[in-house]
């Protein structure tokens, strides 16, 4: 079986507060976006393997979130061994999710493969035990996502008359640890326009509406970032920012 996993941007994010748990409330929507994709093929096999092509990725094959995911309806369903091989083009550490995707596509690649009758409920409650947005690729459709990214509430955006524009600047990464070590914690519970009201707006209002906090920090770290976000305007976006904590940067054109 062979599936497309979709990456995600975010239109806005806001970071509420800190947890006890050490992770952080957001406020966030999620977008699919189908134009960038990275290829997954699964079969049952006599041994677990795994193969990674594409962008080289910083963990190892049993490292991936693909193999966590098997893994964990292994240990649950006593599922078979498989194959998988994964061609990355979704770069990793860019706000894109790609790595979440790749995880939720498998679980339901492996759910269907293996007649496990888990429904989407079924499906994100395990996905958000991979990873704080694994649980949005379950459904895959426009979402205001809350908690850590975890709770989900669908959203009605109409983006059939604009293109996303989606481009990384050479050389730049930036880590989790660094965009959430670099957050203005001023920001915690600041009053925001809502996000659900704000995409309803038309996308030419949503410079003046709609932030990512982590653009604060990270922008004056990375001028490069910050470049690419100011070009995105020059060449005519209605809206540009950069996606999660970096170090994606979007831009939405009418088509």
């Amino acid at each position: 079986m062979t599936t497309y996993p979709n990456c995600k941007i975010n239109l806005g994010l806001h970071v509420v507060g800190r947890r006890a748990d050490g992770y952080h409330d957001l406020e966030t929507v999620f977008l699919p976006v189908h134009d960038l994709f990275d290829e997954l093929e699964i079969a049952e096999n006599d041994t677990l393997q795994i193969v990674q092509e594409g962008i080289v990725l910083d963990n190892a094959p049993e490292d991936n979130l693909c193999t966590h995911a098997w893994r964990l309806l292994h240990d649950e369903f006593n599922i078979p061994l498989v194959s998988i091989r994964l061609k990355k083009n979704i770069p990793f550490g860019a706000g894109l999710g790609g790595g979440s995707s790749d995880a939720a596509f498998t679980l339901k690649m492996l759910n269907e493969m293996f007649s496990l009758g888990l429904n989407d409920n079924a499906l994100e409650q395990r996905a958000a035990r991979l990873g704080a947005d694994c649980a949005f690729f379950i459904r895959n459709k426009v979402a205001y996502a809350t908690g850590i990214g975890d709770v989900l509430e669908p959203l009605e955006v109409d983006m059939n008359a604009y293109r996303i524009v989606i481009e990384i600047s050479e050389g730049e990464h930036v880590s989790t640890k660094e965009a959430y070590g670099g957050l203005k914690h001023d920001l915690f519970g600041a009053p925001r326009p809502d996000l659900r009201e704000a995409v309803r707006r038309p996308i030419g209002e949503w410079r003046q509406l709609i932030v990512n906090d982590f653009e604060v920090s990270v922008l004056p770290a990375h001028p490069a970032i910050a470049a690419l976000k100011e070009d995105m305007y020059v060449r005519g976006a209605l809206y540009a920012s950069m996606t999660g904590s970096g170090a994606a940067v979007f831009g939405i054109f009418e088509k």
